[in-house]
């Protein structure tokens, strides 16, 4: 009998040291880019070299122009992500604007690993 409250013990514990999470970047960043001459494939997308990475790899316009919302749901999104700022490959940001006409939808959607936050900047 108290072998086998050692051995449940010993499970016991050793199942309580188990950690997952994502593996730890290879880099401090990874500016994407569509030219694989001369480049490293790290994470889905092909790197650019670091020391030919420019201000523009990190920045984007678009979140600043209000998108046309006469459609379905009333709402328009403009990603932010990888393949408008090729700077934030491998660090696991996206960003989105969203608009909403008077009365518009935010459409039932799922995020897979990630999370959601909303901001009302402006009320109509």
């Amino acid at each position: 009998m108290n072998t086998l409250l050692a051995y449940i013990a010993l499970l016991a514990m050793a199942f309580s040291l188990v950690s997952a999470s994502d593996p730890s970047p290879l880099q401090d960043f990874c500016v994407a880019v569509n030219d694989t001459h001369e480049t490293v494939f790290v994470n889905g997308k092909f790197c650019k070299d670091p020391k030919l990475a420019t201000p523009n790899d990190f920045f984007f316009s678009g979140l600043r122009l209000p998108g046309n919302t006469s459609n379905k749901v009333g709402s328009l999104v403009t990603p932010a992500n990888v393949a408008q700022i090729p700077g934030l490959n491998t660090l696991g940001v996206s960003l989105a604007r969203v608009d909403y006409a008077p009365y518009g939808l935010n459409p039932p959607h799922i995020h897979p690993r990630a999370t959601e936050i909303l901001l009302n900047d402006q009320l109509s």
